[in-house]
């Protein structure tokens, strides 16, 4: 199987701050425990720590459509107004532990000297463990991705102008 996309959602938030005080970089590696809580009822635990090669890293913790996830989202792009994680993530199920890439992309542009659009992009793929899993429960792909997607388009369309409001909040801190 060649298209193990399971999900590509993407939502729109206004920040009102002006967008060099912005630094998606910097919230999402100090983003605090309660402040992730926030951002989502499914949103568990949050915090940062490196990869094994010494990129930063994020570590999420929540649940979507019942299952519970630990994402480890790893830096692959860090720009002020960019920035985007891939995560191989565990997800609990209640027929066993499996993975699931996530890629989350988070992003800003101007729309005037005060204002931002926050965008919030989420893509999750299968990986062979569980496709694997998958086919050992005679679930067919199709049929999981058809059921997984509202659950997981709920959820970022849900979190992103929470999101937006908490990215708000830290750059006029700033």
């Amino acid at each position: 199987m060649t298209d193990t996309k399971i999900v590509d959602s993407s939502f729109t938030a206004i920040i009102n701050a002006p967008i060099e005080k912005i630094d998606l970089p910097s919230w999402a590696f100090t983003l605090p425990d309660k402040e992730y809580q926030g951002c989502s009822p499914a949103h568990v635990a949050a915090g940062f720590t490196t990869s094994p090669e010494g990129k930063r890293m994020s570590i999420n913790v929540e649940i979507i459509g019942g299952s519970l996830m630990v994402q480890h989202y790893v830096e692959t792009l860090g720009e002020m107004n960019h920035l985007i994680l891939d995560s191989i993530s565990d997800v609990f199920t209640p027929s066993g532990r499996t993975t699931i890439r996530v890629v989350w992309e988070l992003s800003v542009k101007a729309i005037d000297d005060r204002t931002c659009e926050f965008t919030n992009h989420v893509q999750s793929f299968a990986t062979e463990d569980m496709l694997t899993l998958l086919d050992r429960q005679g679930i067919p792909f199709d049929v999981f991705r058809t059921q997984r997607q509202p659950m997981s388009i709920a959820h970022n369309q849900g979190e992103t102008p929470l999101f937006a409001a908490s990215i708000e909040r830290a750059a006029l801190r700033n």
